[in-house]
């Protein structure tokens, strides 16, 4: 199961789909709203009495449906001590099996009718998944219904799949890169749950075989019907998908647990996270923290825009550095998409230690420049046009629509939200790029990120007059 890093559909250098509080009234018939725009296909809800809310996207595949159930908590609802970790170690849990369908059970029928399925976790949700022979849509309803009201697992079952989990983070986060990943963002963020990765702190992950008893406790709470989207996409009608979800779902009970997300205090100051690896590339990463999403608000597309602008490899600074000078393995952008305001990234591999002051100078006078002088018309219009457009020819499956539709499920809730993105991006004009430069990529905002042969990172000297403290170098 997929769980550990999100890389999102819609771009290479920019990370377009990102996080909204507010939910859109959902209507059963599909709207206006919900026919046209950038997203060429009838989205159709249907939300029931307990809080599911039935989504059904008809295609022509034909004879394919994908089934996909998002459930709208991640590791940002950790808000526990020492339980950090639990939505992505659920999700392995989810596979454990029912009383009636066990896990070898639940293998050999979903072989029997063609179909493929598995989840993922991330900071803001968890999204389970299948594709398969759309005349067998019942029998997927009527497994993932059996798996989110009845899951039974025993203890050691349970301390089995925790040490499974223990060896996955070792794996994954061995690399240097991937530990200045959660030094960057445990320096990045203080109160909120973003500050640990979705596989949670170590200790805890070392913890976990002693919480059977929370894990139960998580599943009462959080796989529940108010936090989950059913999505149907392919060879398929609205009237099947929503008398097999009433049938299958209908009883499913609503919960009354609602964790409350701590809000991160204003940065005030740069941070610093080093990683000391001889041998490996040379890294510096420019992390600034960045607004959560709003279909109502520039902020976040802005950002997303001035990203491929500035820093793909279409930009002047990429062509400089990567290509003239060659002092930089790769270079981009992007900014994560996550429901709360999470970070900015501009990241760049080198090829020599002793020119990361060098590079971060040319990024920096890149970030003046763009707060100074209004970018092109024609450049911008350029860019919103491949964001588009490129969006737009991906969504050729079953599978390639339903995981764009439930990246905007899970981050606002409403799946005709896409529609409301582009027109998000449509509307950034060039002075709003240089309000987002002005405004979010400042040295107060910034956690610095490097990897070199040396103890400490470069840029000591700077951390050092400050007083900010630095991530461990271990």
């Amino acid at each position: 199961m997929r769980a550990l890093f999100y890389w999102p559909l819609l771009g290479i250098v920019t990370l377009l789909l990102a996080a909204g509080c507010r939910r859109s009234t959902l209507q059963e018939a599909p709207s206006q709203a919900e026919t046209s725009g950038v997203f060429p296909y009838s989205i159709h809800q249907k939300p029931l009495p307990n809080g599911l809310n039935v989504v059904t996207v008809p295609y022509d595949s034909p004879g394919l449906a994908s089934f996909y159930l998002v459930v709208r908590v991640g590791s940002r609802e950790e808000v526990e001590s020492g339980k950090s970790g639990f939505a992505h170690f659920f999700e392995h849990m989810m596979f454990r099996g029912t009383d009636r369908y066990p896990k070898d059970r639940y293998g050999e029928v979903l072989k029997g009718i063609g179909a493929a399925a598995n989840a993922n976790t991330w900071w803001d949700r968890t999204v389970y998944h299948m594709t398969g022979n759309a005349d067998m849509l019942e029998t997927m309803f009527e497994l993932e219904a059996d798996r989110f009201q009845h899951l039974n697992y025993s203890e050691a079952d349970f301390k089995v799949e925790a040490g499974a989990v223990k060896g996955e983070y070792t794996k994954s986060y061995a690399s240097p890169s991937s530990k200045l990943y959660v030094k960057t963002y445990d320096q990045a963020f203080d109160q909120h749950t973003y500050q640990h990765t979705t596989i949670g702190f170590w200790e805890d992950v070392v913890d976990m075989p002693n919480q059977y008893a929370y894990s139960k406790q998580f599943y009462d709470r959080f796989y529940r019907p108010e936090y989950t989207t059913l999505l149907v996409v392919g060879d398929v009608t609205p009237e099947q998908v929503n008398h097999l979800a009433e049938q299958y779902f209908g009883d499913w009970e609503r919960g009354n647990y609602q964790p409350t997300i701590p809000t991160e205090p204003e940065q005030t100051a740069t941070r610093y996270a080093h990683e000391q690896a001889a041998g490996y590339p040379p890294t510096l990463s420019l992390n600034y923290k960045s607004p959560a999403f709003s279909v109502e608000n520039k902020d976040k597309a802005a950002l997303d825009l001035l990203a491929m602008l500035a820093f793909s490899p279409k930009s002047d600074i990429y062509r400089k550095l990567v290509i003239d000078e060659q002092k930089a393995r790769n270079l981009g952008a992007y900014a994560l998409d996550t429901r709360d305001p999470g970070l900015f990234t501009i990241s760049a591999s080198l090829v020599k230690a002793d020119d990361l002051p060098y590079v971060k100078a040319q990024l920096d006078s890149v970030i003046q420049r763009y707060r100074e002088v209004p970018v092109k018309a024609k450049a911008l219009g350029e860019a919103q046009s491949r964001l588009k457009y490129s969006f737009a020819m991906d969504l050729d499956s079953p599978s390639q629509i339903a995981e764009a539709l439930s990246q905007v499920i899970w981050l606002t809730g409403d799946p005709t939200d896409i529609n409301r993105l582009f027109d998000l991006y449509d509307a950034v004009m060039p002075e709003d790029l240089q309000r987002v430069a002005r405004q979010y990529l400042v040295d107060e905002h910034l956690t610095l990120g490097t990897i070199s042969p040396a103890a400490e990172s470069p840029f000591a000297s700077q951390r050092n007059a400050t007083g900010t403290p630095q991530g461990s170098s271990n």
